[in-house]
């Protein structure tokens, strides 16, 4: 496992921004009538946000960054690193960082990457700005992160269009040498690559004609071959063993009670998903906030998006101990525990995207 901590990085912001365009499952019609309530209460998902025909995540994330940067009165040239994380980047070529750097007006110093990860990303991606910042003294650095999922599915298909939000989030991370560690556990098993996929579209399957064409693959799941597939029981099954015990092979390592931490945030994943978790972990349900309700799986967002629903009146007033776990496609996997100590979070905002 890939245990490992980075010290000197402050968490210092958080926002996120989602469509203002909600969506009711309740009114979800591939979706039989007498299955909607059933859907809702399994999965916990009642309304999505949906983002507008050639809305982009980076133009979610960038909305999300804005406003956390005048926020915090952090000016564009103070930036010295910016990683974009999202399955769903503007373009296959450049990478998507590249041109956030410049909307931003972030300056020519500044590095900017992509990272292609989706539902264990954002601890992910809090490691890679975070080892970057650590040796830059005073540096400040943006992760921006989401997907618009609602690109890549079939509203056709009841196995994953209910599922999915669009959403964008900017964490704002600052080197300090008085921050306390953070934390990771990071882990990967590619072999269950196939489990979340969008099978052709890249290199290894390039578009044709034939990938547009609908297929019914069973009753209520119509798409095509550039749609999102996902096996639900491989994700069930990989999701409920990898993520408790990543989590507590953490807090052995740092021979850390679960009662230290103050709240556990996970992926928002499904109810079924989120509730196995939770209790294999023997969690309470005011430690594990959920929003799932009203914003469904954001992919890498949910993460930021849950801190700035749902705790962002508590972590803006008070230091707290936060584990941010994530897990999904890839496979992917992975836990952070951060502390906050005067984190500037937003609540979350809405954008007419």
């Amino acid at each position: 496992m890939a245990i490992f901590s980075i010290p000197h990085v402050k968490l210092a912001g958080v926002a996120a921004t989602v469509p203002r365009n909600e969506v009711s499952n309740m009114e979800f019609a591939t979706l039989p009538e007498g299955e909607r309530k059933l859907f809702v209460r399994t999965t916990g998902i009642d309304k999505r946000r949906v983002a507008k025909p050639g809305t982009c995540t980076s133009d979610l994330c960038e909305h999300a960054a804005r406003e956390l940067m005048a926020a915090m009165n952090w000016q564009p040239s103070e930036i010295q690193v910016l990683v974009f994380l999202t399955q769903t980047p503007d373009y296959i070529t450049p990478a998507t960082a590249t041109i956030l750097q410049a909307k931003l007006g972030l300056p020519k110093s500044c590095m900017a990457l992509d990272v292609n990860l989706g539902c264990s990303g954002y601890p992910y991606g809090l490691s890679v700005v975070a080892a970057l910042l650590r040796h830059m003294p005073g540096a400040k650095g943006l992760l921006l992160a989401g997907d618009v999922s609602s690109a890549c599915l079939s509203e056709l298909d009841k196995s994953t269009a209910p599922i999915f939000s669009d959403a964008g989030s900017a964490t704002a991370l600052v080197q300090d040498d008085n921050a306390a560690p953070m934390h990771f556990n990071l882990e990967t098993d590619g072999s269950g690559y196939d489990a979340i996929i969008i099978p052709q579209g890249g290199y290894r399957n390039p578009v044709s004609a034939a990938s547009l064409a609908l297929e019914e693959e069973s009753p209520g799941i119509v798409r095509n071959k550039t749609h999102l597939i996902i096996k639900g029981i491989n994700v069930f099954n990989f999701s409920v063993v990898e993520a408790p015990q990543n989590i507590r092979a953490l807090l052995e390592h740092l021979n850390m009670e679960r009662e230290a931490v103050d709240y556990y945030v996970f992926h928002q994943a499904n109810m079924v998903i989120n509730e196995s978790i939770r209790k294999k972990l023997a969690l309470t349900a005011e430690q594990t906030p959920l929003t799932l309700g009203r914003f469904g799986n954001t992919s890498s967002a949910t993460i930021p998006i849950t801190i700035a629903s749902e705790l962002h009146a508590i972590v803006s007033q008070k230091p707290c101990r936060l584990l941010l776990s994530g897990f999904g496609v890839g496979l992917s996997w992975g836990a952070v525990v951060v502390e906050t100590d005067g984190l500037l979070c937003l609540p979350v905002l809405e954008a007419d995207l």
